[in-house]
């Protein structure tokens, strides 16, 4: 504890050098007392400190105690009320610490809680969070107590030991600012505790070899697109800007096979395109489902079957929920023919038979369910999109914004998937690339411009 207040208040000088006031909210578990020792150094340092103390000598934990009576004989101000009259007198300058809660909390704050959040929230300075913002569950990053909870919306958080991943997930990524890690002296490689996870990271796409030709880079097939007939909505634009993306990000060859011909006219002249019948595809990456309908259900038995390698997105993950023979035949695909499936939370609940509530609420292992029942890579998309794989260590993935909330990026999606299959990486080294370029390209676009899956398609390399 005296470690992480000691960088706390390290981290503190550091963001907030000009700070006059520095107004510390103590919860009353370890987190206050990680807040108490911050006070006492930023003290002993000639800041102006006041702490919000919620706890008692006679109910704290053994270290808060010791941090309190630290705090208390350095002279540091403990009161257990907000301070709001000082604290009408911060400007932009100043800094607010937020120690109420930390790791471990799982249920809706209490009153007493909510009222401190609500002071941090309008505090003029600047918000630094330990361990995490208050109001965040820092394992699935979801809201504790639900979508109307009130929470802490940090500048900076300052997490310990190892990041968590709800910092990476769902609201997490805009709660917490920019995160910094504290590791208090533990070494990853002396530790017993296998991560949960680790974080994706973006890598640059592997040059093409002079002497290469478009067959050196694999064949990639889309298969989709649902005519207008059927439901009154024609889908084709979403087969075409899947294959769109296979062909900007490199693959050789790309074949388009719509399942209406009334989307030919949208097909770019670099795409080829051959009808169902015609598709080798025990020699083919195929990505199918983009925009399929119920018009792609009938192809999926063959699909399943004879894919030599195979993205799964869209209908077609509806149609396998929806099937017990086909979801056996995904199952029967195994480690022997390579497949990547991409389910949105909704998709990911169907193919599960629970709620889109429950798998938001363990990412983590809603995805590596997927990946166990199916034998195959999973993306779950969303925010702080989750890779997983049977025998490999789940990933997180941190590029993407909201930006990406448009439809069709996740076509693109697919089809980047699809292209870097073609050019020869695994599965689930395929789906890893793939997810960190995909919000790449999204955090790199200009602030000016509409980003559309059209236009991200078009930009991949």
């Amino acid at each position: 504890m005296q470690l992480a207040g000691l960088a706390a208040a390290r981290l503190a000088l550091a963001i907030a050098p000009h700070a006059r006031r520095i107004w510390v909210a103590a919860g009353p578990g370890n987190n206050g007392g990680d807040g108490l020792e911050a006070a006492l150094h930023l003290h002993q340092w000639g800041k102006e400190v006041v702490v919000s103390w919620m706890g008692s000598p006679a109910h704290a934990p053994p270290d808060a105690l010791m941090a309190w009576q630290r705090a208390s004989a350095a002279g540091v101000p403990i009161q257990p009320t907000v301070p709001e009259a000082w604290l009408k007198n911060m400007d932009g300058q100043d800094l607010c610490i937020d120690a109420l809660l930390g790791l471990g909390a799982n249920r809706a704050l209490s009153p007493g809680m909510q009222a401190r959040v609500q002071a941090i929230q309008q505090c003029p300075g600047q918000v630094l969070a330990l361990d995490g913002p208050t109001g965040l569950n820092l394992e699935n990053g979801q809201w504790l107590g639900g979508p109307d909870a009130v929470a802490v919306h940090a500048k900076h958080t300052l997490t310990f030991i190892a990041a968590k991943p709800g910092l990476f997930m769902g609201h997490g990524r805009d709660a917490c600012g920019q995160i910094w890690l504290e590791g208090l002296g533990h070494k990853e490689d002396h530790s017993d505790i296998p991560p949960q996870a680790w974080l994706n990271v973006v890598c640059a796409p592997a040059a093409k070899s002079h002497a290469s030709h478009k067959g050196s880079h694999g064949d990639v097939a889309v298969i989709g697109g649902e005519p207008m007939a059927l439901n009154g909505m024609g889908m084709t634009g979403a087969a075409v800007l899947a294959a769109t993306a296979a062909l900007h990000a490199g693959a050789g060859r790309v074949i388009l096979s719509l399942l209406s011909e009334q989307g030919a006219a949208l097909v770019p002249p670099d795409l080829m395109q051959r009808d169902w019948q015609c598709l080798e595809l025990e020699q083919l990456h195929v990505v199918c489902g983009c925009g399929g309908g119920q018009a792609i259900r009938a192809r999926m038995p063959e699909v399943l079957q004879r894919s030599a390698q195979l993205v799964l997105d869209a209908d077609g993950l509806n149609a396998v929920a929806q099937d017990v023979g086909l979801r056996g035949l995904l199952s029967q695909r195994g480690g022997q023919r390579p497949t990547v499936i991409t389910p949105h939370p909704l998709e990911a609940a169907r193919l599960l038979k629970t709620s889109t509530a429950q798998v938001q609420n363990n990412r983590l292992q809603a995805a590596q369910n997927l990946a166990d029942l199916f034998q195959c890579t999973v993306v779950l998309k969303g925010s702080g999109s989750v890779i997983a794989a049977p025998g490999h260590t789940r990933r997180i993935n941190t590029s993407g914004n909201g930006r990406l909330a448009t439809g069709g990026t996740g076509d693109v999606l697919a089809g980047l998937v699809g292209a870097r299959m073609a050019q020869g990486l695994g599965a689930f080294e395929a789906a890893c690339a793939a997810v960190a370029q995909h919000g790449q390209l999204a955090n790199d676009w200009p602030d000016d411009l509409a980003l559309t899956a059209s236009g991200l398609a078009q930009h991949l390399r």
